[in-house]
């Protein structure tokens, strides 16, 4: 009998037949979804020989959507989602003009999911533009409804823009020094200098500042990094990195740092170490004798110059860590803990290319996992076969999702990858805890592109690398390789 999933004590509850609520997507979606439902079916089917099956439930959104019923996300599609719990979806297109931003962010923030989460790893024989893109293998937690998806702006030249301007200039003085060409008097200090090159004359125009905000909580932050933290613990990973601006944006990337940290030492204290306690636990087991300070001056190469206060913290921090948990994670026990971390943002960008293996779950804000989810997909093969999720950990809410676009040009053609919605159906089958039907997916994936069975996209980049045995499949072929290698 089909129903609903549900949330029970904190765990997700799964029937036998669950109804899974799905939007097919615009643009080439009606051509990937065909092929990725007979994809789950196929798997279900191998895995539990028919003591289980997927019951779709077919909702609207997007252009279908509005053709239907003149709205871009009617109703009875929230309602669909907040009754059975876990959907998946292609790609939508947004809506031109006033009202929805994006129907992606409306879902996520209507159904507060909190957790954009990204997985990614190297398929064998996938066409990829660094040397080893096997060596990647990370997950990215990326925070859903802060940051700038919670953004505030006023546009340059309006009132309300000049209202923010002047309530800074006279509430916040030396910050609004920040602003320079904010007042008319650096407009007219900067056309002095233009005027001495040579330049036009400028107009008010030149004067005018678009003023941006962006929130970041601790209860943000709190269930985002708590989440990656289980979600590591859980799949036996070997490390969270939390990835920050903090060096610059001290009170929101730098307090999402920080905050992230509090977490981890109060909510999982016994199953986790930060790297600083790892290098003092370390540094004491490898010298028995050594004292705080010593230690101090080797987990911090600038000690010597900084003030007594200063070099007074470090030593505390030392003893602190040493008294705390010396019992419960020394003598090497700090080894099997899983490791907590912070990275800044720019550096992550260059070292998930040239050091991927010191990356495992990464916990981000909304920005800096919008770059990353897309830079490390290009090392892997591409946004095409990219998979994702929106989940609320805490209520069990999950939509599945395409992480491409629609590509109307492709529509109806039967040629694009429907990799993405296949690996995000697979990463709903393993979220619903059905592991035998997902590795099945993954069984398939490997042997299709093993078999150089594969889409227009990667055959071509194949055979730019020299590949000739590749054969180039539709849509719906593609999905038949994938069933064919379970």
């Amino acid at each position: 009998m089909p129903s609903s999933i549900t949330m029970k004590s904190g765990k997700l509850s799964v029937p036998d037949e669950p109804i899974i609520p799905f939007i097919e997507g615009d643009g080439t979606g009606p051509d990937i979804w065909r092929a990725s439902v007979r994809t789950f079916d196929a798997a279900v089917q191998k895995a539990y020989a028919g003591k289980r099956k997927l019951h779709w439930h077919e909702v609207l959104a997007g252009e279908k959507a509005f053709n239907k019923t003149g709205n871009w996300l009617p109703e009875e599609t929230l309602t669909a989602f907040r009754t059975h719990l876990v959907g998946i979806k292609g790609p939508l297109t947004t809506p031109v003009g006033g009202g929805i931003r994006s129907l992606n962010v409306a879902l996520r923030q209507m159904l507060d999911l909190f957790v954009c989460l990204r997985p990614v790893r190297w398929f064998k024989g996938v066409p990829s533009p660094v040397k080893r893109p096997g060596d990647c293998d990370m997950v990215i937690f990326r925070e859903n409804t802060e940051d700038i998806y919670a953004g505030i702006e006023m546009a340059a030249g309006t009132p309300e823009a000049q209202k923010v301007l002047d309530f800074m200039a006279k509430e916040f003085p030396k910050d609004f020094k920040k602003v320079r060409f904010g007042t008319a008097a650096a407009g007219a200090e900067w056309q002095t200098m233009l005027e001495a090159i040579g330049s036009p004359k400028r107009d008010a125009s030149g004067l005018q500042v678009g003023i941006g905000f962006k929130p970041v909580s601790y209860l943000g932050t709190e269930r985002l990094v708590h989440s990656a933290i289980a979600y590591a613990l859980r799949e036996k990973r070997k490390s969270v990195t939390i990835v920050h601006k903090g060096n610059i944006m001290k009170f929101t990337e730098g307090a999402f740092k920080d905050w992230g940290y509090k977490v981890a030492t109060t909510f999982f204290r016994n199953d986790i170490v930060t790297e600083r306690e790892s290098w003092i636990l370390g540094n004491k087991e490898a010298n028995p004798s050594l004292t705080a300070e010593a230690n101090a001056k080797m987990i911090d190469p600038g000690y010597d110059m900084m003030t007594a206060d200063q070099q007074a913290k470090i030593v505390k921090e030392i003893e602190s860590v040493l008294s705390t948990i010396g019992a419960t994670h020394g003598d090497g026990k700090w080894k099997s803990k899983l490791l907590i971390k912070d990275s800044i943002a720019d550096i992550t960008l260059q070292q998930v290319l040239t050091r991927p293996k010191d990356f495992d779950v990464i916990a981000c804000m909304n920005l800096n996992g919008d770059y990353l989810s897309d830079a490390l997909a290009a090392q892997v093969g591409g946004i095409g076969i990219a998979p994702g999720a929106n989940i609320n950990y805490i209520t069990g809410h999950a939509i599945f999702e395409a992480t491409h676009g629609t590509a109307p040009k492709y529509a109806n053609l039967d040629q694009v990858n429907p990799g993405s919605v296949i690996l995000s159906g697979e990463m709903m089958l393993r979220y619903m805890g059905w592991t035998e039907a997902a590795d099945l997916i993954i069984k398939g994936m490997d042997g299709a592109i093993s078999a150089k069975t594969v889409t227009y996209d990667f055959e071509r980049l194949m055979k730019a690398e020299g590949d000739t045995q590749v054969k180039k499949v539709k849509c719906s072929e593609f999905a038949d390789a994938i069933i064919k290698h379970m």
